[in-house]
Parts: C-alpha cells; structure tokens; sequence
C-alpha cells in the first residue's frame, strides 16, 4: 500500500484524535485512511457542464411560468 506524510492543522488533527478515542475508528492510521477514503468517493470531477448560470437559472423559471389570466378553451364553458 502507497504511503503518504501529509500536514494537519491542529483542529483536523484534534478532531481525528478525538474519534479515535470515542472508538469510532482503531487507530489513527486507519482513522485517517477511512476519512480520506470517504472524502475522495465523496468528491467527484465531472466534466459535463452540468452547472447552470445564473442567467439560464433565470430563464429557466420565466419560461416556466404561466400566466393564471390565461384561460384555457375547456375552462370557458359553465356548467350548471
């Protein structure tokens, strides 16, 4: 297995400490392994441009929306 020397800030480092000590994980090293693992399957890189402007964001919802005095043929016709 690759390994890695990295630097925490004491906060990260305090926090990691402290679950190990709760007994969330069985040692630090695998405390670290773990959440590394989790944050790097957490992080994805896509690069389909999925993400909207705020402009198209905006067109979108006036596009979607509708005029409530617009009527309908079939809402015109009473019924007794």
């Amino acid at each position: 297995m690759p390994s890695a020397e990295i630097s925490l800030p004491d906060d990260v480092d305090i926090e990691i400490r402290q679950l190990v000590e709760e007994g969330e994980f069985i040692n630090r090293d695998q405390a670290v392994e773990e959440l590394l693992s989790l944050g790097v399957s957490a992080y994805t890189t896509d690069d389909s441009p999925n993400q909207t402007t705020d402009e198209d964001l905006f067109t979108q919802v006036v596009d979607d929306q509708q005029d409530p005095a617009i009527r309908n043929e079939s809402d015109d016709e009473h019924t007794l």
